[in-house]
This record gives C-alpha cells, sequence and structure tokens, in this order.
C-alpha cells in the first residue's frame, strides 16, 4: 500500500501552522497587518518552502507587494523562529508570494451570486405576467 502523504506535505503543513502563530505574535510591522497563509509548498529536498499569503483589508496591489515585500525581506527572522519551534536537521529557506487566486475566486462568487439574483428576478416577472 502506498504511502499517502510526503514528507515535504508534513513538513509544509507544520510550516504553515507554525508561521501563522509567530507572524501573528511577533510581527510588528505596519506593512503587514492582517495575512492569511493560504498554502506552502515545499520542495522535495526539503531546502526551499514557497508561502502563498493573502492580506486581509488590503485593496491595491501596491499594498499587497509591499506586505509580501515586508516578509520576504524578515523570511530569516521568520525561518530562526520556525527553527525553534520544529524539530527538524535544518529548516527550508522561505519564500512570501502574493496568492490571487482567493480574491479572484471572491469576485468569481460574487459574479455568480449576481447573476443568479437577476435570474431570479427575471423568473419572477415572468411568473406575474
Amino acid at each position: 500500500m502506498p504511502r499517502e502523504f510526503f514528507r515535504s506535505d508534513r513538513v509544509a503543513d507544520a510550516i504553515q501552522r507554525s508561521l501563522a502563530q509567530i507572524i501573528q505574535q511577533e510581527m510588528r510591522d505596519p506593512r503587514i497587518g492582517l495575512l492569511n497563509i493560504n498554502s506552502v509548498s515545499v520542495v522535495r529536498d526539503l531546502s526551499l518552502a514557497r508561502v502563498y499569503v493573502t492580506v486581509v483589508g488590503a485593496t491595491t496591489q501596491k499594498e499587497h507587494e509591499a506586505a509580501v515585500d515586508a516578509l520576504n525581506k524578515a523570511s530569516s527572522y521568520l525561518r530562526n523562529l520556525v527553527s525553534k519551534e520544529l524539530t527538524m536537521r535544518s529548516t527550508p529557506r522561505l519564500q512570501f508570494f502574493y496568492d490571487k487566486v482567493a480574491v479572484e475566486g471572491q469576485a468569481l462568487s460574487a459574479l455568480i451570486d449576481r447573476a443568479v439574483a437577476e435570474d431570479m428576478s427575471h423568473h419572477q416577472d415572468e411568473s406575474k405576467d
């Protein structure tokens, strides 16, 4: 029977949980604000972790880029804190990326909701006639 999870998946999950807690408690940079860590992917040799984040409340692309830039500049500090929490021989380097999938998903959901509401109003108008 094949293994269900690779080690890189377990490490990614542990890094995601650890980073969520560390960023909330330790980071005081005003550019970051509230942050959602959507996913973490770790390369197979555990040397690099790609962290995909969404900034809650940021409306412009410039705000998102500023937050991701601040996180990338603090990545060695965050890596040090993560390494203290995890019991690994070496901790992967952290790279942060803006994840626009969640934002695009919300926009698509809003469009679908609007289309359904318009369709319902057209059906109600037809039933009155």
